[in-house]
């Protein structure tokens, strides 16, 4: 599968300072990207490159093949950006919104529209004013004027900002929704982290200017238990050559799923209580923090 999107060996100095370092990044049809970052990162200042607003020290960023420095138009075409919350006309109707945004791309039809209202599902209010509408279905009337035109390419900068949880729920499912079904390639900068774990197939992590961390959102093959034990079990345990971690009486443990039964017979056998036994999960937030250094990030939120 070719990239909709490619940053190649892009950097911006401003006032002598190197801001973005050398960033390469490639992001794919149906995908879903989180970009995070620590504030001042340069998460912002590489989506403004990505689409435009500011010009490139060097290196260069292809939309669908089209250079953003070097074909701008034909390179923008191809994107949709929501930056935080949507600004609407809120004395229109939604409708006239959209037929207001439509008129400034060409050939975006009648049908388009009801298309984008339909999967937005914003049908049954979509002719009432955006004054009577809800924050989330100003998300959504968002989300519909950015793909009137078709676009390959969405970025999200912060988009669940003010959301309450069936809010943040429902712009996730959407955005999975048009992963999935249209095959948009979606970035999504944000600071709430359980909401790109759960949204996200891979997350880019940018630090002091250069991108140090690109991980695709699966399982790995070893799984970790976490288990609660009293008695000689880090003898035991290391006498079995396992991986772990302990604090207290409490053992994150590397062990396949498959090994668990008879790891646990193996601590039995040696005289060592068992008070649970858990499978352990660390979280984006515990990775983000980790790989970062920790303590940097301002406002890493989970609902």
């Amino acid at each position: 599968m070719n990239a909709i999107v490619e940053i190649k060996d892009l950097n911006k100095t401003i006032k002598s300072k190197h801001i973005i370092k050398n960033l390469n990044l490639a992001l794919y049809p149906g995908q879903i990207t989180g970009f995070l970052g620590p504030n001042g990162a340069g998460k912002t200042t590489t989506i403004r490159m990505m689409t435009g607003l500011m010009k490139p020290t060097s290196g260069d960023v292809l939309i669908n093949g089209q250079s953003i420095r070097n074909n701008y138009e034909e390179a923008i075409k191809h994107v949709g950006v929501i930056v935080e919350n949507p600004e609407m006309y809120k004395f229109m109707t939604g409708y006239k919104n959209l037929v207001h945004f439509a008129n400034m791309h060409k050939d975006i039809s009648k049908q388009r529209i009801d298309e984008v209202v339909e999967l937005m599902g914003l049908t049954n209010r979509i002719h009432e004013k955006v004054s009577t509408y809800s924050l989330g279905m100003r998300q959504r009337l968002g989300l519909a004027q950015a793909l009137l035109h078709k676009p390959k390419f969405l970025i999200l900068d912060e988009p669940t900002n003010g959301l309450d949880p069936a809010g943040i729920k429902e712009l996730r499912q959407l955005l999975r929704k048009l992963a999935d079904e249209q095959q948009v390639s979606v970035l999504v900068s944000s600071h709430l982290l359980a909401e790109i774990e759960l949204m996200c197939d891979k997350i880019a992590i940018i630090q002091n200017g250069e991108l140090t961390n690109i991980r695709e959102m699966q399982a790995t093959e070893v799984s970790r238990y976490s288990m609660e034990l009293q008695g000689p079990a880090e003898e035991l345990l290391q006498a079995l050559a396992y991986n772990f971690s302990s604090t207290d009486n409490l053992y994150t443990i590397e062990v396949e799923h498959k090994d668990v039964p008879s790891l646990i017979t193996k601590l039995v056998q040696a005289n060592i209580s068992i008070y649970s036994v858990l499978p352990y999960h660390e979280s984006l937030e515990d990775q983000f923090l980790e790989m970062t250094g920790g303590g940097q990030i301002v406002e890493a939120h989970t609902k």
